[in-house]
């Protein structure tokens, strides 16, 4: 999980901006539910009378109430008064001096209601409040004190022929205009937050991928086949999708419920609705929920991703040798491996989608649940007098809030568990070291390369094996000369090319080239020196141009031109409509198995390499064109140091040097006919394949 936060650091001064909006986002909606209940409380009950003292009074209305008040109480009509009859607030008299005064002018006010009221329907009603008053709680009491008050100022304000239904309209516009404002503020918030959170979760993504796809450029084989390449295409795809897609909820969602439920709780106190205790077995019941849930569901997040791994790599497998599987009839078998693939994915999935589905109705449940309890109890609060309708209201909607927000964390709290797994996985694949690597003191090759290949008592063994696959291997591949490696299958020809170019590096023992051992050369430098054909042709999609300046982008017409001459690629180039701009499918699908191999070798000669390796390169290519592209080789790099890995003895008949390998060590050492004679494994290989005219002349 902690790889999933360090993603967003980078990220810090917009998360911080989105929290300021969020912060706003928040703010107008904790404001919503207060201007309703003012809306319902003041603009409806009151009349929009916000005061106990009324905004105008008549003389003798004044001077009645006037007697009814201490010292204290007619210092304060002498502040909020001005001018004979009719009485009228003064113009200097502030909101702070009138809320003092619907504290302190209680009493003379409610006094004064009562006696203005005397025999009235209102007086029998009001009569019958305050003989219950003894039996309610204080906040009760004041609350019904407070509804007197509010009815003799509004009763004042008519006398006095102020328009009370003006008063009433004026301030009902102004909750609704602050509403308006408020939602329209929300609403560029939640915009602001929405594009800022995208924003960032994209650039999470790309980071990832760029990061992910450098640290995989510099892996060596072994890094390679240790993470196989299903689960690295896992990883740069669906693990940084859920990553993506996670941060980006995260800054919408996460910081928002956290924000919003701690505010909504605060405003549930201030409503003085004392139902507290309701809020507080909701927030218990819906936290003992989540903990439940993502006890049972975060191990199986777990398990998904190897299981997505496995599913990719099995229809990986199947896709790329599906000419195979169609050969031997095993279409069958195969779709029974997939689909136990499939299965296991799918019973994974399932399960964690019913513990999500199941998780959201129960949530919604408990949250209906909560607004009837509320409604239950705050019935009898209103009927009591403890609380006033718009006060319940909007106790419902920060408690709707609270829940909601719990739901927003339960909803984060299912995507967090994977995208924690996804993180920790990509981040493996990023901090990984490759084991080949630049030295310290690594320093180029030099432009002035000649290509002497020596081998110096090199011995080799895989990280994870417990014997050597090359042992005690000793020689020398000379410029201008032909070095050929033969052997039985497995006894090691490929890999021990692959130690030149360093794919891997030696166990013991060195490797140089000009006397400079090569893992004292910079990588760029010591790969640039080689041209390297794999035993498999590796085309990539483009055109044949393309493909052949793969290793030198900027080759002329004529570099290419001859580099497909020699590996003898012309004539079928020629035969093409759009000869060398003909399109080459990913992977070299649409052109012959010989036709790629030759196209590899072009691509590596164009390069112009001191160094020539093949690695079982002219498998594929008939005897004639064989014959033709060694003569060309021989005549076209003539000064390189060309190393050949063979299966066929006929290939290498005219090599200046060849090492025969038996199980990883050198048994023989020369050229064809010296080998005839010193070798019993080179003869066993060549009398299996050639005839002895052709061994012999």
């Amino acid at each position: 999980m902690k790889n999933l936060f360090k993603n967003l650091l980078p990220y810090k001064w917009i998360a911080l901006l989105i929290l300021l909006l969020l912060f706003g986002q928040a703010f107008c909606d904790m404001n919503l539910p207060q201007y309703t209940q003012k809306m319902i409380d003041v603009g409806i009950q009151n009349k929009g009378i916000e005061h106990i003292l009324p905004q105008m009074m008549e003389d003798e209305e004044f001077d009645a109430l006037y007697e009814l008040c201490n010292n204290e109480q007619k210092a304060v009509l002498d502040d909020v008064y001005a001018g004979e009859a009719p009485r009228a607030y003064s113009d200097d008299v502030t909101e702070e001096t009138l809320e003092a005064a619907d504290e302190l002018m209680l009493d003379p006010v409610v006094e004064r209601y009562n006696s203005l009221n005397k025999g009235t329907k209102q007086n029998a009603e009001q009569t019958e409040q305050e003989a219950s008053l003894e039996s309610l709680s204080e906040d009760a009491e004041n609350e019904t004190l407070l509804a007197m008050g509010y009815a003799y100022a509004a009763q004042c304000d008519e006398a006095a022929g102020v328009d009370v239904d003006a008063i009433q309209s004026s301030y009902m516009w102004k909750c609704g205009l602050m509403m308006f404002l408020m939602a329209i503020l929300m609403l560029i918030c939640t915009i602001a937050v929405s594009f800022l959170s995208s924003r960032v979760g994209a650039g999470i993504g790309k980071d990832l991928r760029g990061k992910l796809f450098r640290n995989v450029m510099s892996f060596s084989t072994y890094e390679m086949d240790s993470f196989h390449t299903s689960s690295l295409i896992t990883r740069a795809t669906n693990d940084i999708q859920h990553v993506q897609m996670t941060s980006t909820m995260l800054l919408r969602m996460m910081l928002y419920a956290p924000c919003i439920c701690t505010w909504a709780i605060i405003k549930v106190y201030q409503t003085h609705a004392h139902m507290n205790f309701v809020i507080v077995t909701g927030t218990v019941g819906l936290l003992l929920l989540l903990g439940g849930v993502m006890t049972v569901v975060t191990p199986r997040f777990k398990i998904m991703q190897t299981l997505v791994d496995g599913l990719n790599s099995v229809s990986r497998e199947i896709l790329t040798g599906i000419q195979v599987i169609r050969a031997f009839g095993r279409e069958k078998t195969e779709e029974h491996r997939f689909n136990d693939a499939n299965k296991a994915l799918y019973k994974n999935q399932l399960f964690t989608s019913r513990m999500m589905t199941l998780l959201t109705p129960i949530m919604m449940i408990v949250m209906y649940g909560l607004a009837i309890w509320i409604m239950w109890v705050g019935s009898k609060r209103i009927d009591t007098g403890t609380i006033q309708v718009g006060a319940l209201t909007a106790f419902i909607s920060y408690a709707m809030m609270i829940v909601s927000s719990f739901l927003m964390i339960a909803g984060m709290f299912l995507f967090l568990p994977r995208a924690g797994v996804a993180a920790d996985r990509v981040q493996e694949v990023i901090t990984t070291q490759t084991s080949v690597k630049d030295a310290e003191d690594a320093v180029s090759i030099g432009r002035d390369v000649k290509g002497l290949v020596k081998f110096d008592h090199v011995s080799f063994m895989y990280s994870d094996a417990e014997e050597n696959v090359l042992t005690d291997i000793d020689f020398e591949a000379k410029p201008g000369e032909t070095t050929a490696v033969i052997g039985s299958t497995g006894c090691g020809k490929t890999t021990l090319i692959d130690l030149i170019p360093r794919f891997y590096d030696v166990t013991e023992g060195a490797v140089s080239i000009d006397g400079k051992d090569i893992r004292k050369l910079t990588l760029e430098s010591l790969r640039h020196a080689i041209g390297y054909v794999p035993q498999k042709g590796i085309l990539f999609s483009g055109t044949i141009e393309s493909n052949i300046r793969f290793g030198k982008l900027n080759a002329s017409d004529e570099e290419v031109a001859e580099a497909a001459r020699t590996a003898q690629a012309d004539d079928f180039i020629e035969e093409k409509e759009e000869k060398y701009e003909s399109y080459i499918a990913q992977g070299g699908t649409n052109v012959s198995g010989g036709q790629r191999q030759r196209l590899s070798i072009a691509r590596a000669l164009a390069k112009k390499p001191k160094i020539l390796i093949f690695d079982d390169s002219f498998s594929a290519l008939d005897m004639k064109t064989d014959a033709e592209l060694r003569r060309a080789l021989a005549e076209e790099v003539a000064d390189a140091t060309k190393i050949i890995v063979a299966q066929r003895v006929g290939t290498i008949l005219h090599a200046e040097q060849i090492i025969v390998l038996d199980d990883g060590r050198i048994v023989g050492k020369g050229t064809h006919e010296e080998l005839m004679n010193s070798c019993d494994v080179y003869r066993e290989i060549a009398e299996s394949q050639l005839s002895e005219k052709e061994l012999y002349g």
